[in-house]
C-alpha cells in the first residue's frame, strides 16, 4: 500500500449494512410517524422509495444517496404543519436511533489499515450528528482522521467539497486516495476530487449501475486492502 496515502469512505451501505439497518427502521419510523396508520405508512412510504410491505427500499430512493434536507422535503407535504427544520430534528433524532450493523467488524479493519500508514475519512450526505453517533456505537470515531456529513461545512456529495476538505485537512495527494461507497453520488464525488473509486455492494445499487463509475467494484469493504496492494 506504499503508494497509496488514504481512504475516504461512505457511511451508510459502506461502513454498515443499509438493508439490515435502515429497510427494518424505516417501516418502524413510518408507523411511528403515523400514530400506526398502516395506509398512511405505505402512502408517504412511496414518496420516499419504500415499500412498506417488502421492507424494502426502491434502487432510486431518496434514502439511498439523499441528506436528510432532501428526504425531509418528500416528507413535507404529508406533514404540513411541520417547519423543515423541524423535520429536519426529527429525521435526525430518529436516525440516531437507528441500530446499525457492520459490514465487517470495523474496529480490526480500521485499525489494521491506518497501521499500514493510511488516513482515513468518512464522507456522508447524512447529518453530521447522527454519522457520529453511529460511528461511536462502533467504536470507530478516533480512527478517522476526518467525519463530514452534508452540513459540516463541505456541501454534499456528488459535489467534492467533502472530498477535497479531507485531503485539505490531511495532507493527502487526491490521486492517491480512493473514495469508497456503494452509490454513484460516492463514485461522483470521488471522481470530481480526482480520488480512485472503489464501489462496494453492500447497498442498494448493483454493480452494473456501479461499474462504469468505479475503477473496481468489490463485495465489501474487506477486499480493499488486497485491491489496493495489486494498484
Amino acid at each position: 500500500m506504499t503508494d497509496w496515502q488514504g481512504l475516504i469512505f461512505d457511511k451508510d451501505g459502506t461502513l454498515f449494512e443499509f438493508s439490515a439497518t435502515w429497510e427494518a427502521w424505516a417501516q418502524a419510523f413510518l408507523l411511528r410517524l403515523t400514530d400506526g396508520d398502516r395506509a398512511a405508512a405505505t402512502i408517504i412510504g412511496k414518496d420516499i422509495g419504500f415499500d412498506i410491505t417488502t421492507r424494502k427500499f426502491s434502487s432510486d430512493s431518496v434514502a439511498i444517496a439523499g441528506t436528510p434536507d432532501e428526504i425531509g422535503q418528500a416528507l413535507a407535504p404529508h406533514f404540513p404543519d411541520l417547519s423543515h427544520s423541524a423535520m429536519l430534528e426529527m429525521l435526525n433524532e430518529e436516525a440516531i436511533m437507528a441500530p446499525q450493523v457492520e459490514v465487517i467488524p470495523l474496529i480490526t479493519y480500521l485499525t489494521s489499515l491506518r497501521d499500514a500508514g493510511l488516513k482515513l475519512g468518512v464522507a456522508t450526505n447524512d447529518s453530521e450528528v447522527p454519522a457520529l453517533a453511529h460511528l461511536g456505537g462502533a467504536n470507530v470515531v478516533g480512527l478517522f482522521d476526518f467525519i463530514a456529513g452534508f452540513d459540516s461545512g463541505y456541501g454534499a456529495k456528488p459535489a467534492a467539497g467533502q472530498l477535497k476538505a479531507f485531503c485539505a485537512q490531511t495532507g493527502c495527494d487526491p490521486a492517491r486516495v480512493a473514495m469508497v461507497g456503494d452509490s454513484t453520488h460516492d463514485l461522483m464525488a470521488g471522481a470530481a476530487a480526482g480520488m480512485r473509486c472503489i464501489a462496494v455492494l453492500t447497498g442498494i445499487a448493483r454493480r452494473e449501475t456501479l461499474a462504469p463509475y468505479a475503477d473496481v467494484v468489490l463485495p465489501e469493504i474487506g477486499h480493499i486492502p488486497e485491491w489496493l496492494n495489486k494498484s
